[in-house]
């Protein structure tokens, strides 16, 4: 099966955040982190580009960068649903058939890593994509903040493809046991437009409440996630001491038109 034929990027974000907060908006060398997130998803170059946002803050901050914004509830559960609405309201005739869901506390998020979480869908049985990096450093392993796929990559590797594999679990814990890399989940995610409105009406999952993973619900209830292995694992911002290393990162950027 081919690539879906035309993606769309949406960037869920909103102010409400306890360690960092208005953190969309905070500064990295003279614009809102949100922006250079918008910056990163256009530079993959798969397909338009639309913040979801929970607050009219972020929709003009993204505007007067030249970007597209939809105003969302701001009291979503996840953002998965606040995806799905701008969604809905950006493109109700459905031309869309694949959303490719970038965090909006990304600023350093590759587009190479973008466009590699399309991958996975060249098959056609697989309903979510997401992307996952080999742990290089050892105490990461025993990391409850670093959730591990469990995935053995099984196809792709050549053509053009990245190693991609079928997701079987996700977890804090250290896993699989023996001999072996483990793989960081970066969560990013490409659901066909289908998976992703039965995905939002899906209840909660008894693993998922267990290891507060949400994309626990979508195994539970027999949906298909395949992961393609990237080098890199982004810096996602959640407390000052990002926002610092970030700016660091993203030092002599220069933004594009």
């Amino acid at each position: 099966m081919a690539l879906p034929r035309r993606p769309i990027v949406i960037i869920p974000s909103r102010l409400a955040a306890t360690r960092l907060p208005k953190k969309p908006l905070a500064d990295i060398h003279g614009e809102p982190m949100i922006v250079h997130v918008w910056r990163r998803a256009r530079e993959a170059d798969i397909g338009p580009v639309l913040v979801a946002a929970g607050e009219q803050a972020i929709a003009a901050a993204v505007r007067a960068a030249g970007g597209q914004a939809v105003l969302t509830r701001p009291g979503h559960p996840s953002g998965s649903d606040r995806i799905f609405e701008a969604l809905e309201s950006f493109d109700p005739d459905g031309k869309h058939d694949a959303i490719v869901n970038v965090q909006g506390d990304l600023p350093t998020i590759e587009p190479a890593c973008v466009r590699a979480a399309l991958a996975p869908l060249t098959e056609a049985a697989v309903d979510i994509a997401t992307i996952a990096a080999e742990i290089t450093r050892l105490e990461e392993i025993t990391e409850p903040s670093v959730v591990k796929a469990v995935v053995a990559f099984t196809r792709g590797g050549s053509g053009g493809l990245p190693p991609i594999g079928r997701a079987l679990y996700f977890s804090r814990n250290p896993v699989p046991g023996g001999e072996g890399p483990h793989y960081h989940h970066i969560g990013l995610y490409v659901y066909r437009r289908a998976a992703l409105g039965r995905f939002i009406r899906l209840p909660q999952g008894v693993l998922e409440r267990r290891e507060r993973l949400e994309q626990l619900r979508a195994l539970e209830a027999g949906m298909r996630i395949d992961v393609a292995r990237v080098d890199t694992v982004p810096l996602g911002v959640d407390t000052p001491a990002d926002l610092e290393r970030a700016r660091e990162l993203l030092a002599g950027t220069k933004p594009k038109a």
